[in-house]
């Protein structure tokens, strides 16, 4: 039995998660992605996260990123395919994670704290590839080589750990039998972040946000009173947090609790550099990941 907690696992997935979230803020990824011809903010985030897939119709996309409008991704995929192979995103993408780690960690980027918090990380996402069944998006991505640089083992250790996440997330999510806009709005329901901010960033139009919403009270998961959860809708949003927790613990036993702690503490400087080296991150998560590893 596992002597590491679902809350560690939690907490230091969280505590690492900027430095691999700033590369959907940095403005060195639109640099990169318009020098292969990709313009479209939309086509830049779609195409370079759904990449290791290779050139796969918006289908695929649409079903793994779950809560997303299908319209917004079948706007830009697989037409994103036609301007820039596949390898040729991948490749920029990393290149702009590079650009931005060593905007946030100048001298530092070699650094031992950077060795260290990279060797953890990939023991943990090296863990997380032994339980890819039923994760698609973590194994395209866990199917990609190891960079060599110490900063970008941790940003594609990072980076596996959020897919490895987010896959079990979603499975949850299907469970509970939520289309990815009821999905959606049962998280703003949550209170965590503003409805509008969910709609607009997932392209969902307010009649259909509306119609996600009715269809939700229908089923007793909100209230009648603005975006409510009601007490059916929190135990069942709270047990899905629960149990994400729970599978995604394994990758971090890898390293223990001892372990866990250590990576916290790296990150606690190493994010915190990352949200003040002028990366575009947004002031609403900037804070909450500063939140984080206070």
């Amino acid at each position: 039995m596992s002597t590491l907690s679902p809350a560690t696992a939690r907490l230091t997935y969280r505590a690492l998660e900027p430095v691999h979230g700033m590369i959907y803020f940095s403005p060195h990824g639109p640099q990169v992605y318009r020098e292969l011809g990709i313009t479209d903010p939309r086509m830049m985030y779609f195409a370079s996260r759904s990449a290791a897939f290779g050139p796969v119709p918006a289908e695929v996309t649409i079903a793994t990123f779950f809560n997303f409008n299908p319209a917004a991704v079948r706007a830009v995929l697989p037409a994103a395919w036609n301007l820039a192979a596949p390898s040729d995103i991948l490749h920029a993408r990393l290149a702009a994670a590079d650009r931005s780690l060593r905007q946030a960690w100048g001298a530092d980027v070699d650094g031992p704290e950077v060795r260290e918090a990279a060797t953890l990380a990939r023991q943990a996402a090296e863990r997380a590839c032994e339980r890819a069944h039923g994760r698609p998006l973590f194994a395209a991505h866990a199917a990609l080589p190891w960079p060599a640089e110490p900063h970008l083992v941790l940003w594609h250790a990072q980076t596996l750990l959020r897919e490895f996440r987010g896959d079990g997330h979603v499975a949850l999510l299907l469970t509970e039998g939520l289309s990815g806009l009821e999905a959606l709005i049962t998280h703003a329901a949550t209170g965590e972040i503003p409805p509008e901010v969910l709609r607009i960033s997932r392209s969902w139009t307010e009649q259909d946000w509306a119609q996600g919403v009715a269809a939700l009270r229908d089923r007793n998961w909100l209230t009648d009173r603005d975006l409510t959860l009601s007490t059916h809708g929190a135990a069942r949003r709270a047990a899905i947090e629960t149990r994400t927790d729970e599978l995604s613990t394994h990758p971090y036993e890898a390293i223990g609790p001892d372990g866990c702690d250590r990576l916290r503490k790296l990150a606690s400087t190493l994010t915190i550099r990352i949200m003040d080296a002028d990366l575009a991150f947004p002031p609403m998560l900037s804070q909450r990941y500063r939140d984080t590893v206070r």
